[in-house]
C-alpha cells in the first residue's frame, strides 16, 4: 500500500479469478481448478485455508490478510500467508483490484495461467503521451466495461466507469495530467493507472502506436485476425478451448440433416460409384492435375454431372450420437463429425434444372428449391464472376454456409476457426472431385454474403455463408470431359 503525501492511499486487493473454483477435499486438502489446470494444497493449515476461502468469496486487501491470519494463527504466520498470496498472484490464480481509498478504479484480470503467464511490468514514462492501442478491444463483461488486447494476457475491467472516458480520450492521446483530471485522482494514482494500462497493452506510447501501424510484423495483422488467431489457439491463454459442450444445458442440439419445409424437392440420380471408380484417373494423377479453371464451356453443365459432383463431395450418412449430439460421415473429415457445412448451388446454367438458388440435401441426395432468380442472384453472380476473374458468368456458384449453432453447441473458443478449416477441407475435396470428373473448378477468396442472405432469406447469425466455389463444364481446349 502506498500513497501521495496528503493524498488518499493507493491499495491493492485480490480475489480468486472468476473462471476458477475452490474445492475442499475429504482429506482437508484444497484444490484450485480452472478448465485444464489445477493446484492442490494438501495441508494448507487453518490460516491459509481461511485465506483461500475468503479469496474465493470476495475481494481481500493486504491489511485484511494480516488481520485474518494473525487472528487465527498469530502474527508469525502472516508472512507465509502473504507469500502464498504473492505466489497465487504470480501464477495468475488471482484477479487484482487497484483502488484509491474505498474507490475501486480498475480490475486486472489474467487470461493466462501458470508461471510466466503475466506480462512484464511496463511503468509509464512521465510526461509521455499514451494512445489506445490498435489491438485494444472494449466489451461488456461482468457488469462493467472490459478492455483487452491480443498482445497481452491481462485484461482491464473498468471498475470505475470514468476509466472508460480515459480510454476514449486516449484515442488521440493522453498524458498523466489528463488521466488525473479525468478520474479526479492525485498524480500518483493517475500514474499507477497508466502503469497498469500500459502493462496490459491497452495504452501504448506514440512510438509504439506507430510501430503497431507501420512496422512488421504487427502492421500485417488486423486486430480482428489477430484476436481470432489468439483466442482459437491454446497455450497463450487459459480460456476454454475445445469440446466443452457449453450450450448443452441451455439448448437442444440441432439435427445432422438440415430441416426443409419448402416445396417439392428435385430428386437427384445416384451415381454408380463402382463404374466411376473404374473410369477415374489414379488419385496421384488427380492431385497432380488439380488446378483452377477460370472459364466455362458454352454447353451448360448437365444435371446428372452436378448430382454426381455433389454426391462425391458432400454426401452424408448418420453414424450415431456423440455427447448427446447426432454425428455423421462425409467424404472429407470434419471436426467431431458435426459437419456443420451446407452447400447452396446458385444455378445460372444447368441442363435439366431451372435457374435459381437451391439447397443440397446431402442426406437425401436431392436439391431443395430456395429462391427463384432475382436481383440478389444477379449481384451474387456478378461478384462471383469478378472475384474469380472469369471472362463470362459462371454456370454454377456453390455457396457454402455453416450452421454455426450446431458446431458452437459443442465447441468453445475455436468454433469459427474450425468452420474455416472445415471449409478449406471441403474446398479441396471439391477441387479433387471436379478434377477427377473433368469439370472446371474455381474457389473464391470471398463472396457477397449480403446478396446471399437476401436471396436465401437465411439469418447470417444462424447460417452465414463462409466459402464460395465456381463449377461448370470444362472447355475441350482445357481438357474438358471425364478423363
Amino acid at each position: 500500500m502506498s500513497g501521495a503525501v496528503g493524498g488518499p492511499p493507493i491499495q491493492d486487493s485480490y480475489r480468486l479469478r472468476r473462471d476458477a473454483e475452490l474445492r475442499v477435499g475429504e482429506d482437508g486438502s484444497l484444490t484450485l481448478r480452472q478448465t485444464r489446470f489445477q493446484l492442490t494444497l494438501e495441508h494448507p493449515g487453518m490460516g491459509r485455508r481461511a485465506l483461500l476461502l475468503r479469496l474465493a468469496a470476495d475481494w481481500v486487501g493486504d491489511v485484511e490478510v494480516g488481520r485474518l491470519i494473525s487472528g487465527l494463527e498469530g502474527e508469525s504466520r502472516v508472512l507465509p500467508a502473504q507469500l502464498l498470496l504473492r505466489r497465487l498472484l504470480a501464477h495468475s490464480w488471482l484477479e487484482r483490484r487497484v483502488q484509491v481509498d474505498d474507490r475501486a478504479l480498475l480490475d486486472l484480470v489474467p487470461t493466462g495461467l501458470g508461471r510466466g503467464s503475466l506480462p512484464e511490468s511496463r511503468p509509464h514514462t512521465p510526461g509521455a503521451r499514451y494512445r489506445l492501442s490498435r489491438f485494444a478491444t472494449l466489451q461488456h463483461e461482468r457488469g462493467m466495461l472490459v478492455a483487452a488486447s491480443s498482445l497481452s494476457t491481462l485484461t482491464v475491467g473498468c471498475a470505475d466507469a470514468t476509466l472508460g472516458a480515459v480510454l476514449a480520450a486516449a484515442v488521440p492521446g493522453v498524458r498523466p495530467d489528463t488521466v488525473a483530471r479525468t478520474l479526479g485522482v492525485p498524480a500518483e494514482a493517475a500514474g499507477r493507472v497508466l502503469d497498469e494500462l500500459a502493462t496490459a497493452r491497452i495504452l501504448v506510447t506514440d512510438t509504439e502506436f506507430e510501430a503497431e501501424r507501420d512496422d512488421a510484423p504487427l502492421a500485417y495483422w488486423s486486430p480482428e485476425e489477430l484476436r481470432l488467431h489468439q483466442r482459437s489457439r491454446a497455450g497463450g491463454h487459459a480460456l476454454p478451448v475445445g469440446g466443452t459442450y457449453r450450450m448443452r444445458e441451455r439448448f437442444a442440439p440441432q439435427p445432422l440433416r438440415r430441416p426443409y419445409d419448402g416445396g417439392r424437392a428435385v430428386e437427384l440420380p445416384l451415381p454408380d460409384l463402382a463404374t466411376i471408380a473404374k473410369a477415374d484417373p489414379a488419385f496421384s494423377q488427380v492431385v497432380a492435375d488439380r488446378r483452377t479453371v477460370r472459364d466455362h464451356d458454352g454447353a451448360p453443365l448437365p444435371l446428372e454431372r452436378l448430382a454426381e459432383f455433389l454426391y462425391r463431395s458432400q454426401h452424408t450418412t448418420a453414424v450415431g450420437e456423440a455427447g448427446g449430439q447426432e454425428v455423421g460421415h462425409r467424404p472429407y473429415p470434419g471436426g467431431g463429425g458435426v459437419y456443420e457445412l451446407e452447400i447452396y448451388p446458385l444455378v445460372a446454367r444447368c441442363a435439366g434444372l431451372d435457374p435459381g438458388l437451391y439447397h443440397y440435401d446431402a442426406v437425401g441426395h436431392r436439391l431443395e428449391p430456395v429462391a427463384v432468380w432475382g436481383a440478389a442472384a444477379d449481384r451474387l453472380l456478378a461478384y462471383a464472376r469478378a472475384a474469380g476473374a472469369m471472362p463470362r458468368p459462371p454456370q454454377t456458384v456453390l455457396v457454402v454456409t455453416a450452421r454455426v449453432q450446431r458446431l458452437m453447441w459443442k465447441y468453445e473458443g475455436m468454433s469459427y476457426a474450425m468452420i474455416l478449416k472445415d471449409a478449406g477441407v471441403l474446398t479441396q475435396q471439391m477441387y479433387l472431385v471436379a478434377t477427377a470428373m473433368g469439370l472446371a473448378p474455381c474457389a473464391l477468396g470471398a463472396g457477397d454474403s449480403q446478396a446471399f442472405a437476401e436471396l436465401s432469406g437465411l439469418d447470417p447469425l444462424v447460417e452465414p455463408s463462409v466459402a464460395d466455389f465456381l463449377l461448370g463444364s470444362r472447355r475441350a481446349a482445357d481438357g474438358g470431359g471425364r478423363p
